[in-house]
C-alpha cells in the first residue's frame, strides 16, 4: 500500500468526551432542531436560510460573520430563520486546493488532522454557545461525522457523494434534517433515489460497527443546477423546475416533501451576485403557486463578510475558495426576503 501512516487519530467518544458540550448547548440545539423539523414538516411557514462562507478558513472571520447573522436574525426572526454554514471539509474537483478546517486548520500551515478535528468541534461549539446559533456542514466524509454530531444542526449531501451508498446510508442514520443535492448531471431521478434511501432504515458497517438506522424523515432535496456532457452550466431553480419537482414528489411517497435552492453553484455559473437575483426568483415562484410554496422551505446561499474570493488569505473575511456574497449585500438580501414573506 502506498500510504505512510503518521498517527492514529482519537475516535469521536474520545474527542466528546476530551471536548464536551455542555447541557446548555445540548438544550439550544434540541430547541433550534425542533423549530427546523417544524418547518421541513409544515408545522412552521417560516423560510429556512442556510447561508455562510463556502468553507470555513479562520475561526475569528467565521464567528465575526456569524455575529452580525444574529443581529439581523433578531429583525426576522419571525419570518425567516437562519442556519449558518461552517463548512469544515472542502471538496476538491481535482484534489488541489484547501480542503477545509478539518484538514487545514490553518491555511497557511501544513495539514494537521488532530488539531483540525478540535478547531472544527471548538468552532461549531462556539456558534451554539455565543449566539444561539445551530449551524450547517456538508457531510464530505461519513465517517467523521460522529466528531460533530451532537452539534450539528443541518447536514448536506453534495451532487459528487449523493450516489454513494455509504452517503446515503449514513444520512438515513441522522437526527437532523440531510439535503441531498441533484447530482452534477442534473438527473432528478438520482437524487429523489438518494432522498428515498435516507428516509429508509437500513443495516451496514459504519466506523467498523454493524449498525442498523431508523430512517431520517427529513431527509429532502437541494437543487444547485448542473453541468452538461461539454462543462456547461445549467439552472434548475425556475418554475418549471420547482412545478416538476412537486409532481415527482406527489408520485414518489416519500415524507415531509421539501427543497432547498442553493442559489450559487451550477445556478449561478458560480457568478456570485446572480445569487440576489435567483433568491428574488425562488420567491416570486413561490408566491405564484402554492405547491411551489410548500415544497420549498428555503435557500442556500454562499456570503462572507467581503465579496468574491481571493486567491491567498491577506483579506480578512474574504473567501478562499468559491466566491461569496460580502456583508452589506447579505443583509440587504435577508431583509429583502423577509420583506416579500
Amino acid at each position: 500500500m502506498n500510504m505512510t501512516f503518521y498517527r492514529k487519530l482519537p475516535v469521536p467518544k474520545e474527542i466528546k468526551e476530551q471536548f464536551p458540550a455542555s447541557k446548555e448547548i445540548t438544550e439550544i440545539r434540541e430547541t433550534r432542531l425542533q423549530e427546523m423539523k417544524d418547518i421541513f414538516s409544515g408545522r412552521s411557514d417560516r423560510l429556512l436560510l442556510v447561508i455562510g462562507p463556502c468553507s470555513a478558513d479562520r475561526e475569528d472571520a467565521v464567528m465575526d460573520y456569524i455575529y452580525r447573522l444574529k443581529r439581523v436574525q433578531e429583525k426576522v426572526s419571525d419570518k425567516v430563520m437562519l442556519i449558518p454554514r461552517i463548512y469544515t471539509n472542502k471538496p476538491r474537483t481535482t484534489g488541489d486546493g484547501y480542503k477545509g478546517l478539518f484538514s487545514q486548520p490553518d491555511p497557511n500551515a501544513a495539514p494537521d488532522l488532530l488539531a483540525g478535528v478540535i478547531a472544527m468541534r471548538s468552532l461549531h461549539m462556539r456558534a451554539i454557545k455565543e449566539t444561539g446559533f445551530v449551524c450547517a456542514d456538508e457531510m464530505l466524509y461519513p465517517e467523521n461525522h460522529r466528531y460533530l454530531s451532537d452539534l450539528i444542526g443541518y447536514v448536506a449531501v453534495g451532487a459528487r457523494s449523493v450516489e454513494n451508498q455509504q452517503h446515503r446510508l449514513t444520512a438515513s442514520g441522522l437526527n437532523v434534517p440531510a439535503g441531498m443535492k441533484n447530482p452534477t448531471s442534473g438527473d432528478f431521478s438520482v437524487m429523489m433515489n438518494s432522498i428515498r434511501a435516507a428516509q429508509h432504515s437500513h443495516v451496514f458497517c459504519y466506523r467498523g460497527w454493524e449498525v442498523k438506522t431508523e430512517g431520517n424523515p427529513y431527509a429532502h432535496a437541494i437543487l444547485r443546477g448542473y453541468v452538461d456532457r461539454l462543462g456547461r452550466s445549467h439552472s434548475n431553480y425556475h418554475y418549471e423546475d420547482l412545478a416538476n419537482l412537486c409532481q415527482i414528489y406527489a408520485e414518489s411517497g416519500l415524507q415531509n416533501p421539501a427543497a432547498i435552492i442553493d442559489t450559487n453553484h451550477a445556478n449561478s455559473g458560480k457568478r456570485y451576485l446572480e445569487q440576489i437575483r435567483i433568491a428574488k426568483e425562488v420567491l416570486h415562484s413561490r408566491r405564484y403557486a402554492g405547491d411551489v410554496k410548500a415544497l420549498v422551505k428555503g435557500l442556500m446561499i454562499e456570503s462572507y463578510l467581503e465579496d468574491g474570493a481571493q486567491s491567498d488569505t491577506s483579506v480578512y473575511g474574504k473567501s478562499i475558495t468559491d466566491p461569496c456574497l460580502g456583508w452589506e449585500k447579505t443583509e440587504d438580501l435577508i431583509l429583502h426576503i423577509a420583506d416579500s414573506l
